[in-house]
């Protein structure tokens, strides 16, 4: 049994666990922070958080993500918190603890909204504008997530009418992140 119950990721650059502190994971030129993208918008900064149960352990997985969350920091602090899955009720804890003070929850749930790249993008710039200081989005294992978490959801997202693996559904989360604030942005990445 191991006495760690989470991981945190924060820019793809270092990987936290609360049993045994900080381990650099990438590339020391990222230490300097993420660059931001000029732009004629004047945006504010959101830190977007993905909490998700389970590990992602594919070093092919590891990879890609690390590719996304690269490309993310330059708009916005990304944290990655994997929390480990168990009881139903212990994993609703785990998660509850995880989300900090006036964040924008957004909870991924087969049957949630569906909302087009443009959608998710126009979503993130609301957020931006309100002031909102973290976004953070739940993505749930093999049970999904606690129904008393996805109700109190901001925001339930389906990402496809498709039941995805945990692990696809964290990929194609990040993707779609990194293209709403391409979108916003107005970089080429949209096509």
């Amino acid at each position: 049994m191991s006495s760690s119950t989470s991981s945190i990721r924060t820019c793809a650059a270092t990987t936290t666990s609360r049993a045994s502190g900080s381990t650099p994971i990438g590339s020391s030129s990222r230490a300097k922070g993420p660059k931001r993208a000029s732009s004629s918008l004047s945006l504010r900064v959101v830190r977007i958080r993905i909490i998700a149960v389970g590990k992602a352990k594919d070093r092919d997985l590891r990879s890609l993500l690390g590719d996304y969350y690269t490309r993310i920091g330059r708009y916005a602090k990304l944290e990655e918190i994997e929390i480990k899955d168990g009881k139903v009720a212990e994993v609703a804890e785990r998660l509850a603890r995880s989300i900090p003070d006036r964040s924008r929850v957004v909870a991924l749930e087969v049957d949630g909204q569906s909302m087009s790249s443009r959608g998710l993008a126009t979503w993130l710039e609301r957020a931006e504008n309100q002031s909102v200081q973290t976004v953070v989005f739940l993505i749930g294992g093999a049970y999904g997530l606690p129904p008393e978490l996805s109700k109190k959801a901001d925001l339930r997202l389906s990402l496809s009418a498709m039941t995805l693996p945990h692990r696809l559904a964290r990929l194609f989360l990040a993707e779609q992140i990194y293209r709403g604030f391409s979108i916003l942005r107005g970089e080429p990445y949209d096509h």
